[in-house]
């Protein structure tokens, strides 16, 4: 039975909370912890016994900053900005990374650990502010502690749409567990071949692995939809960077968002690639997007029949 408009507006982890379906959601995922398997890379180590994987994250959530973003997308970031919460460490270990001081360190990086309560804590306050939702950004290494923050934080009267902000390597199974928990899934589509994909982050299987993840995302909210302010509350908003030499393969990015999800999908063609971290290790991408690329990539959307968020 489909939600009327007014329904569909509000946060759809509140009914699983209320239903009880939450709490199971939350064990299901903490299971995982044990050996952990929240991403492709399956290390199997046990994070509840203080065992790292190639993330390098623990068994607590660790939060780098917490703060309003207006430097995020138009839909999310309104008038008092996106609700941006970014956790320390990343399964992705891209060599071109921005964030690699947060993202790149080895265990015990900057950031600090918070338990659920504090996570929760830290959402309100973002709510408190003005915020228009709750951005968790790098979250596949640490859903299960982000979701189990859940039910403190809507004892405090959370009410906002929850946002993930990932990379898109993740575990097919984890996506499928977060079904009603997320209203809004704001993936990257990094690369469509798995050559690129095993030399800049050592994931041959990454363009396999999205088209996966963005199919399953798509089934579970369907294209962006906004309110009359224009401020996203449920959908599905891709990210595609464009890189030096079309390294990420936009064309074949594009034919797929379009063919295989929607025409309608809205789509970030980003212009701001910078080589930072060990991108002067790869001089085929150690410089700048020329504008003749990017311009190349909005074409290639616009042939694929894509017409939003660029």
């Amino acid at each position: 039975m489909s939600r009327s408009d007014t329904e569909d507006r509000t946060p759809s982890y509140i009914a699983l909370y209320e239903s009880g379906e939450l709490a199971r959601r939350i064990e299901a995922l903490e299971a995982i912890l044990t050996s952990c398997t929240l991403c492709p890379r399956n290390c199997r180590v046990d994070r509840t016994r203080g065992e790292v994987g190639v993330c390098r994250a623990g068994e607590a959530a660790m939060i780098s900053s917490a703060s309003p973003h207006f430097g995020e997308e138009a839909p999310l970031v309104g008038s008092n900005g996106s609700g941006t919460i970014f956790m320390t460490h990343c399964n992705h270990r891209c060599v071109f990374c921005q964030n690699y001081d947060i993202s790149q360190e080895t265990r015990g990086g900057r950031g600090d650990e918070v338990g659920p309560e504090e996570l929760a804590g830290v959402m309100g306050a973002l709510a408190g502010r003005g915020c228009h939702n709750i951005n968790i950004v790098s979250p596949t290494h640490y859903v299960p502690q982000v979701v189990a923050a859940l039910p403190y934080a809507v004892q405090k009267g959370l009410n906002l749409p929850l946002v993930y902000n990932t990379g898109g390597y993740d575990s097919l199974e984890v996506i499928r567990l977060l079904e009603g928990i997320f209203d809004i899934y704001m993936p990257d589509y990094k690369f469509t071949d798995p050559r690129p994909a095993q030399r800049y982050m050592n994931a041959p299987d990454y363009p396999e692995v999205i088209q996966d993840i963005l199919r399953e995302m798509h089934r579970q909210v369907g294209t962006l939809r906004m309110d009359e302010a224009g401020i996203a509350y449920r959908g599905l908003l891709i990210r595609h960077l464009v890189m030096p030499g079309d390294a990420a393969g936009t064309a074949a990015a594009m034919e797929f968002i379009a063919s295989e999800l929607s025409s309608d999908s809205y789509v970030n063609v980003m212009q701001q690639y910078h080589p930072m971290y060990r991108a002067g290790d790869f001089p085929e991408i150690a410089r700048r997007v020329s504008v003749e690329e990017y311009l190349d990539a909005v074409k290639a959307a616009r042939r694929a029949g894509l017409a939003r968020g660029f």
